[in-house]
């Protein structure tokens, strides 16, 4: 009995060294000293966004985790940089200290200088724009306004946001180093 050789169309790709940035749906992700006691947070994909804001464009992965949703947001320009979203808290506005006129402020201004005091630390402002949420590879999108703040010498980031006919939802996002991302592929 004789069995053909079917040669392999293109390179195979190399599950031993999946980066983040290859994640899609139904892949596995461990992200490296994440939960809260300091064990992996594992999770599997089951939301793959992509996201615009001008010409930028970034992914966010999600899935859950031990009863709540987890995130990644997953920037992929120079270099890539992974922010991680993982206590599933939300926030208002007035939590924070600050008003829809001085978000309309800040962002009138768009002054890297502007800052608010929040939590005991400096929230200093990165930026403020418009920007489009497509899901699942949609054509078309949902728009909402965002502004993002990061931690003075620290490595979180607040970011703001608001969708047309809904209120103001706030989540603090924290750096993630790549090297602390595994990824395991969906069969």
């Amino acid at each position: 009995m004789f069995f053909e050789h079917k040669p392999h169309a293109g390179p195979r790709e190399d599950l031993a060294n999946l980066s983040v940035t290859d994640s899609r749906v139904g892949d596995m992700l461990s992200v490296a000293g994440a939960a809260p006691d300091f064990s992996d947070l594992d999770f599997t994909v089951d939301r793959r966004e992509q996201y615009e804001a001008g010409s930028r464009i970034w992914t966010e992965l999600s899935g859950s985790w031990r009863d709540r949703r987890v995130y990644l947001e997953v920037h992929n320009e120079d270099t890539v940089e992974v922010l991680g979203n993982f206590d599933g808290r939300k926030f208002t506005l007035d939590e924070l200290g600050l008003g829809e006129d001085d978000l309309a402020q800040i962002d009138e201004r768009q002054n890297p200088a502007d800052f608010f005091d929040y939590d005991g630390k400096f929230w200093l402002y990165r930026f403020s724009r418009e920007m489009g949420i497509f899901s699942n590879g949609s054509a078309t999108g949902r728009g909402f306004y965002g502004w993002q703040f990061q931690e003075q010498d620290g490595k979180r980031f607040l970011n703001i946001r608001k969708f047309e006919g809904e209120p103001f939802t706030v989540s603090i996002w924290t750096r993630i180093e790549t090297t602390d991302i595994t990824v395991f592929r969906s069969s």
